[in-house]
């Protein structure tokens, strides 16, 4: 049996609507692990919001891995280390955030002590990020005065119309030096050039030898689609994004209808079970 790579998205595929993994996955996560797959987390998320979660699913224990900021650094659970990162290019930081008071939107990043950091446009999907990862909010009048250190990503944050826009005027201001996409409709995603899903997947199977075509991907967001057309199966749950479904290689259930496990079992533990057996 071929030793697979189960890469996942967090929110809106591996956790439910109350951002927990049901009981379902959980068993059918630590039955493929304990079989010698793998597990990735890979999510726009910050390292610490990730944290939690891998501990949850005992990565470490399991030689997992997290890819966070879109897998702007990837982290060896098993190790703890650091075996790649990439951060935004420090003179543009500037730019990024007078741009967002220009616009009127929110923009915010997160400090070397696990803060959320942010200027005084304050909105509801500020709080959304909050919520997510659990970590506390610092808002500060000119954040470009406070980062003294790397930022491995920029998240804006404003109405799904607005943000839509926000989206072009920065990929047309910074697109030659910057990624600039959307992982919800109320999220603009800035990370530094060359930094997605699937190119830091493809960075990913050449620093630990995995291939491409035993890794499976399973997303809802925008930010999935690149890492869903990468993988040898792209999978996209349910309640993914349109344009996320008709890219993938199948559509399995819903985040709230165990579609990860769901996937585990016709795709990953196939060969445990009877070759007959109706799973889906």
């Amino acid at each position: 049996m071929d030793k697979k790579v189960l890469v996942l998205d967090l929110d809106g595929t591996l956790t439910n609507s109350e951002k927990k993994i049901t009981p379902e996955t959980k068993a059918a996560l630590m039955e493929m692990q304990e079989k010698g797959h793998t597990v990735v987390l890979a999510s726009g998320r910050p390292t610490a919001g990730i944290t939690p979660l891998a501990k949850e699913l005992k990565l470490k224990e399991h030689g997992g891995y997290i890819l966070s900021f879109n897998g702007g650094k990837i982290t060896d659970c098993s190790s703890d280390e650091v075996i790649y990162q990439k951060t935004l290019p420090p003179e543009l930081v500037p730019e990024l955030f007078s741009l967002a008071r220009k616009l009127d939107i929110g923009l915010l990043s997160y400090d070397e002590d696990n803060n959320i950091i942010t200027g005084m446009h304050y909105d509801e999907y500020i709080d959304v990020e909050k919520n997510i990862n659990h970590l506390p909010v610092k808002q500060m009048e000119k954040v470009e005065d406070y980062v003294d250190f790397p930022l491995n990503k920029c998240l804006g944050t404003a109405e799904p119309e607005m943000a839509a826009e926000a989206e072009k005027i920065y990929a047309e201001k910074f697109g030659d030096k910057l990624c600039i996409s959307r992982s919800e409709p109320f999220f603009v995603e800035i990370t530094p050039k060359g930094i997605d899903k699937a190119a830091s997947l493809e960075r990913f199977c050449k620093m630990t030898g995995n291939k491409r075509k035993d890794m499976i991907a399973c997303g809802d967001g925008f930010n999935d689609l690149s890492m869903i057309k990468y993988a040898g199966l792209g999978v996209a749950m349910e309640n993914a994004q349109p344009v996320v479904k008709d890219a993938a290689d199948y559509v399995t259930a819903s985040n709230d209808e165990d579609g990860v496990a769901k996937v585990i079992h016709k795709f990953i533990l196939k060969d445990d079970v009877s070759e007959n057996a109706d799973i889906m």
